[in-house]
Order: structure tokens, then C-alpha cells, then sequence
């Protein structure tokens, strides 16, 4: 068994958290703050001041059992990386679309997924960012596995249910 992580920015962080929580391999998700230039910024300051940081996912597989590839097709396929700085109704540098590589092989892979699979399912140019990570910082507590603990929240059940059905439609060979 070999774990690698990945950071990957793409919008509100509760849609990619409830995303990779469904796939096989995949070991942790965890929500968080990356790419900007506060320490430890706070949600609040993220949308309040320009603390330059992304929300993300920290996803952690086991590429034995899931590649790192097919976790980039669910990255593109799930978000539209068309789109500079905003998800639908949610705009700003911290809804960015940016993958932090954590090594060589993952800038490679990023790189080459962009140009051989995103390519071929979005028409206008990617505008997805790739960066090395610098350094992650976990949400606070109540926006990790949103999704799970509040499901009754309108946004849960507006953007991220239909995201769910579209996602689990797509890669039913990649669910627990």
C-alpha cells in the first residue's frame, strides 16, 4: 500500500469534501486553506479580507487501489475549471480552481490530465492554476464532512446534492 496527498482547490470546499469521502481508496479528506499568504487564516477572514488563500481539499489514497489520475478526472469533471475565481454563485479569489502538487509526479500528472482529459470535456480554456503547495491549514472543526452533519443546510441540498447525483452517475466504478 503507498499513500500519497494531493490539495486541490475548486470552489466551496464542502462539494469536493462530500465528493472524495465517496471513493474507494481514498482514505482522508480533509477541508482547509491554502495558497495565500495569512498564517492561519480563519473562514471568516477568508471571505472578509484578501488573506490570498484558496478553500481545498487535502485528499489522502491509497494509489494502490485508486490512481492518481482518476482522482484528477473527478477534480476536473466535478468543478468547472472555465471559470476564473468563482463556482456558480459563489465568486472570489478563494473559489479559485487551482491544484497544490505535492511532488514532481503529481505537477506532471496535473499537468497532463489538464491537457489529455480536461481539455476534451470543458470547450473554453482551463484556467486552473498549478502550484506546489507551500503549506495547508485545516478548517476549523464544523466544515469538516459538512455535508454529512448538516444535510438540511439549503446549499447542501442545492449545490452539493445535485453535484453528488451527477458524480456517482459518472464514476459509479469509482464508489465505496
Amino acid at each position: 500500500m503507498s499513500k500519497q496527498t494531493i490539495t486541490l482547490a475548486g470552489g466551496c470546499f464542502w462539494c469536493f469534501d462530500a465528493l472524495y469521502r465517496l471513493v474507494k481508496g481514498v482514505e482522508r479528506v480533509e477541508v482547509g486553506y491554502t495558497g495565500g499568504n495569512t498564517k492561519n487564516p480563519t473562514y471568516k477572514q477568508l471571505h472578509a479580507q484578501d488573506t490570498g488563500h484558496a478553500e481545498a481539499v487535502q485528499v489522502t489514497f491509497d494509489d494502490s487501489v485508486i490512481n492518481l489520475d482518476d482522482i484528477l478526472h473527478i477534480f476536473w469533471y466535478s468543478h468547472n475549471p472555465t471559470t476564473l475565481n468563482r463556482q456558480g454563485a459563489d465568486v472570489g479569489t478563494e473559489y479559485r480552481s487551482e491544484i497544490f502538487y505535492h511532488n514532481g509526479a503529481q505537477q506532471e500528472a496535473a499537468e497532463r490530465t489538464r491537457d489529455k482529459f480536461a481539455t476534451t470535456i470543458w470547450d473554453e480554456p482551463i484556467v486552473t492554476q498549478i502550484s506546489e503547495l507551500d503549506v495547508f491549514y485545516p478548517a476549523e472543526d464544523y466544515h469538516q464532512d459538512y455535508y454529512t452533519k448538516s444535510p438540511a443546510n439549503p446549499y447542501c441540498a442545492v449545490v452539493i446534492r445535485p453535484k453528488l447525483s451527477k458524480f456517482e452517475h459518472r464514476f459509479s466504478e469509482l464508489l465505496k
